[in-house]
C-alpha cells in the first residue's frame, strides 16, 4: 500500500514518449501515483483515487531550463540604454580600488531566489540551472547562501540544480570602455572548495530535488588551475558543470590569446569538454569547434532572446543539430519564458538558414529532451511510465492563441508561459489554476519591484563616473510636465 493517491489527469492532447521520442495521444490521460508515472495513453483500467479533466488543453512533460533566470534580472537595465560598461554593468577600475560590495542583504538575496523559482513554476519549468549577475556582488557566491536557496527549492517543490558561483578573475573597464581583466586565483579555489562542501552536504536532499553543480562564473574570469581542479571534481562525484563560454568576441580572443586555444579546445584539454558539461551559449565559434563539441558529448544550452536583444544569434541552432550537438534551452533573461524563446529561437533559425532549417517539435525536444540528456537522465522531460511525474497543463481555450492547429505549433507560433495554468514536480502539485499555493505572488510582485529598485541604484558606484540612475535608465519617451 501506498499513501500517495492514485491521480489521472485528462486532456485534448496529451504529449507522451514512446521510448523513441514525443508522441501525440488524442483525449489522452496520463497516471500517476507519487513520484511516479504509471501510464500515459488512454484507456488506463486501473484504480483512480483523484480524476481530473482539463479538456481543451495539453498535458506535457515540463519544461528544462538549464540558464534558468534566477535573479531579478539586471540586464534589462541595459535595454535601449546604451554600452554596459557605461551603465555599472561592468567593474570599473576605481570601483574594484574602493571595494566591490554587495547590493543585497543575505535575506533579500534568499527572496530574489524564491520570486525567481515561483517565477519559472508559473511558465511551465519544472527542472533548472538557475544562473545570477556576479556584476552586483562582493566577488561570487557562497556555501551559506546556496544552503539558504536549497531550502527554498525544497519549499517551492522545484527540481534545481544548485552550487554556488566560484571565479578566479572579474572583466574590468576603463572609462573609455576599454576592457582589461583583475586576478584573485586563491578567492577563485577558495569558492570551489565550498562548492565542493555544498556537494557533499545537499547534493540529492530536499527528496531528490535538489542536485549539486559545479558553477565557475564564465571561461574568461577562470584560471587554468580552477578549472583543471573542477574537471577533476566533476570526475570525482560525477555532477555536472555549467561554464557560460564562447558568448563574446572579447571572450573568445582573450582566451586565445591567454591559453594559446579557442575556449572550446582549452576546454577540451583541461577535461571539461565532456558528457554533463553544460556550455551556454556557443555564439562565437572558431573552425572545428562545431565537431569537436559533438563528439565531446557536452551540450549548449541556447538563449536566442537575450542575444536577439544585442543584435547577435547563435548560428545556427540547425547547424549545430545537424552535426549531433545536444542542444538545451534556457531562458537567461527577464522574462523566464522558454516558449518566448522556442519561438524566437526557431523564427532566427530560419532567418539564418532558410524555412526548412527546423521545426517546433525540435525545438520543443531541445527544452525538454535535450535538457535531460545534458543531465545525463532519462526520467524527466518525457511522460513515460516509470518517468519523473513532472508534468504541466497548458490551457489552449485562450481567445489570444486563434484556432488551435496542432498543439505544439499552438504552444510556439501564439501562446506564452502565461498560458500553463498547472504543474506537478515529483507528484506535487506546485502551480494550480495559474497560482502557486501557499504563496502570494502579488506581495512578492511588489516586495521584487521594491527591491529592484535597489538594485538600480547600486548600478552608480560601479559606473564610470558614477552617474544618477535617472541619467543611465531613461524611459523611451521624454517625460512630459
Amino acid at each position: 500500500m501506498t499513501d500517495h493517491p492514485r491521480i489521472r489527469l485528462r486532456a485534448e492532447h496529451v504529449i507522451g514518449h514512446d521510448g523513441r521520442g514525443h508522441v501525440l495521444w488524442r483525449n489522452g490521460e496520463v497516471v500517476f501515483e507519487g513520484s511516479r508515472i504509471l501510464f500515459v495513453g488512454r484507456g488506463f483500467e486501473g484504480r483512480v483515487d483523484r480524476d481530473t479533466d482539463h479538456g481543451e488543453a495539453v498535458i506535457g512533460p515540463g519544461l528544462i531550463d538549464l540558464d534558468a533566470l534566477g535573479d531579478l534580472d539586471s540586464t534589462v537595465l541595459a535595454f535601449d540604454n546604451g554600452p554596459e560598461w557605461k551603465l555599472g554593468r561592468i567593474w570599473t577600475e576605481d570601483y574594484l580600488a574602493r571595494g566591490p560590495r554587495e547590493a543585497y542583504s543575505a535575506e533579500e538575496e534568499t527572496f530574489k531566489y524564491r520570486y525567481a523559482f515561483a517565477q519559472l513554476i508559473r511558465n511551465g519549468i519544472t527542472t533548472a540551472m538557475p544562473i545570477t549577475s556576479m556584476t552586483y556582488r562582493a566577488w561570487a557566491e557562497s556555501y551559506d547562501e546556496f544552503a539558504a536557496v536549497a531550502g527554498v527549492a525544497g519549499e517551492m517543490g522545484i527540481r534545481a540544480y544548485l552550487g554556488p558561483c566560484y571565479m578566479s578573475g572579474v572583466t574590468l573597464t576603463d572609462d573609455q570602455g576599454r576592457l582589461s581583466q583583475h586576478w584573485d586565483e586563491a578567492r577563485g579555489l577558495a569558492g570551489l572548495e565550498e562548492a565542493c562542501r555544498f556537494i557533499a552536504d545537499f547534493g540529492g536532499t530536499q527528496g531528490g530535488l535538489v542536485q549539486a553543480m559545479l558553477a565557475p562564473d564564465r571561461i574568461e574570469t577562470c584560471t587554468p588551475a580552477l578549472l583543471r581542479r573542477t574537471a577533476e571534481i566533476a570526475a570525482e562525484t560525477g555532477v555536472p558543470v555549467r561554464l557560460h563560454c564562447c558568448q563574446s568576441r572579447y571572450e573568445v580572443d582573450l582566451v586565445k590569446r591567454l591559453r594559446g586555444l579557442s575556449p572550446y579546445r582549452w576546454l577540451n584539454a583541461l577535461g571539461l569538454l565532456r558528457p554533463r558539461t553544460v556550455l551556454p551559449h556557443g555564439i562565437h565559434l572558431e573552425p572545428g569547434d562545431i565537431d569537436l563539441l559533438a563528439a565531446s558529448g557536452a551540450a549548449i544550452v541556447h538563449c536566442p532572446v537575450v542575444f536577439a536583444r544585442d543584435g547577435e544569434a547563435l548560428n545556427s541552432f540547425a547547424r549545430y543539430r545537424e552535426r549531433g550537438v545536444t542542444i538545451a534551452m534556457g531562458t537567461d533573461t527577464a522574462p523566464p519564458d522558454l516558449l518566448d524563446n522556442m519561438r524566437q529561437g526557431l523564427n532566427i533559425c530560419r532567418v539564418l538558414e532558410g524555412r526548412a532549417a527546423s521545426s517546433a517539435a525540435e525545438f520543443y525536444d531541445a527544452a525538454t529532451l535535450g535538457g535531460a540528456k545534458a543531465l545525463g537522465r532519462d526520467d524527466i522531460g518525457r511522460l513515460s511510465p516509470g518517468a519523473q511525474a513532472d508534468i504541466t497543463v497548458f490551457d489552449l481555450s485562450g481567445f489570444h492563441l486563434g484556432p488551435a492547429i496542432d498543439p505544439v505549433k499552438t504552444m510556439l507560433l501564439a501562446g506564452t508561459g502565461r498560458d500553463f495554468t498547472h504543474a506537478w514536480i515529483a507528484g506535487r502539485e506546485v502551480m494550480r489554476e495559474r497560482r502557486i499555493p501557499g504563496h502570494d505572488l502579488d506581495d512578492m510582485r511588489r516586495r521584487a519591484q521594491a527591491q529592484f529598485a535597489k538594485l538600480e541604484a547600486s548600478h552608480s558606484a560601479r559606473a564610470p563616473g558614477n552617474p544618477a540612475p535617472d541619467v543611465m535608465f531613461k524611459p523611451s519617451f521624454p517625460l512630459a510636465g
